[in-house]
């Protein structure tokens, strides 16, 4: 077998307005823009990254922002809740930020130890921010939120299951061991500094989810270009049916949906955002990867304006 996964490596929602979203993440949340691209199995829809300073493995929450798209629902078979690590220090600045940015949220509360505390994004994907005494220092991003409170990654997500025994058998495969647990929540923990936690939630009587704005396409794990390989046979070997290799220029990455219907990728950490920009210039111009700059004319002129973010050259 390959070797534990350490934690998430991105997670990838569906939204309806671009610049919206653009505004939440930067402005509320003090994320940056570390990759600004499109969807490459549908070029007409950006693809929007956001994270740390350099877009680290365990920081990037992206973005598919389709301008037409309905509503979904979130349920059973989906990521159902986002979770940020915040420091333990940041919950009153937290709360007191999102309530000057006329975002609803829940008073915190505690789960496992932990005071969490609850909102969404405009689109209503439920996100959550835990605080914790051991987050890691980071590399956050200049913005409107300072360093000493900025989010530092992903604590995890949540998958909400009608049965959940086959899922929670492919986590352990992965290196998530179950650790504690509460009413139907059952917390899986990887070794990983970032993005280490996978709470499992099981309700058979909950509704089924349906893709749409506001709900998580996927989300993807980080794995080791040299083990990618072993990876795609473990999976095979689940009886699950992954893709091969997919090359995403930033990643490459291998896509299975897991028995409980939730849509898992297997990401490399290399060779990351900068290949193609410096850290310096991350999000400001439209990337492609090469085999789609061919299309880059009629591509530009099919994705509407980004509004606050930055101008091209």
């Amino acid at each position: 077998m390959p070797a534990d996964i350490p934690g998430i490596h991105h997670v990838t929602a569906i939204s309806s307005d671009p610049g919206r979203t653009h505004r939440f993440l930067t402005e509320t949340l003090g994320l940056r823009l570390v990759k600004r691209s499109v969807n490459q199995d549908d070029v007409s829809v950006y693809h929007l990254f956001y994270g740390d300073r350099s877009g680290s493995p365990g920081t990037s929450m992206t973005y598919f922002p389709y301008t037409d798209a309905q509503p979904g629902r979130v349920g059973t078979g989906q990521v159902t809740t986002v979770q940020f690590t915040v420091p333990a220090g940041s919950v009153e600045y937290w709360t007191d930020r999102l309530d000057s940015e006329g975002v609803a949220h829940g008073p915190p509360r505690e789960r496992f130890g932990d005071t969490v505390v609850t909102f969404e994004d405009p689109d209503g994907l439920p996100m959550e921010l835990v605080a914790r005494a051991d987050a890691p220092d980071g590399d956050p991003p200049d913005g409107p939120v300072p360093d000493q409170h900025a989010i530092r990654g992903f604590f995890g997500v949540t998958l909400s299951l009608a049965t959940a025994s086959g899922t929670g058998s492919l986590l352990k495969t992965m290196g998530f061991q179950p650790t504690r647990s509460e009413n139907h929540r059952q917390r899986f923990r990887a070794g990983g500094d970032l993005g280490a936690v996978v709470d499992v939630l099981e309700d058979p009587e909950a509704p089924r989810g349906e893709a749409g704005a506001g709900t998580v396409h996927h989300v993807a794990f980080q794995v080791s270009d040299a083990e990618q390989a072993q990876w795609h046979d473990a999976l095979v070997e689940r009886g699950l049916r992954p893709t091969q290799i997919i090359d995403r220029k930033w990643f490459r990455s291998i896509y299975a949906r897991t028995e409980g219907g939730v849509l898992f990728e297997f990401a490399t950490k290399s060779p990351g955002y900068t290949v193609d920009e410096s850290v310096d210039e991350l999000g400001e111009h439209l990337v492609l990867p090469e085999w789609l700059e061919d299309r880059r004319t009629e591509i530009e002129s099919n994705l509407p304006e980004l509004p606050g973010a930055p101008r091209e050259a």
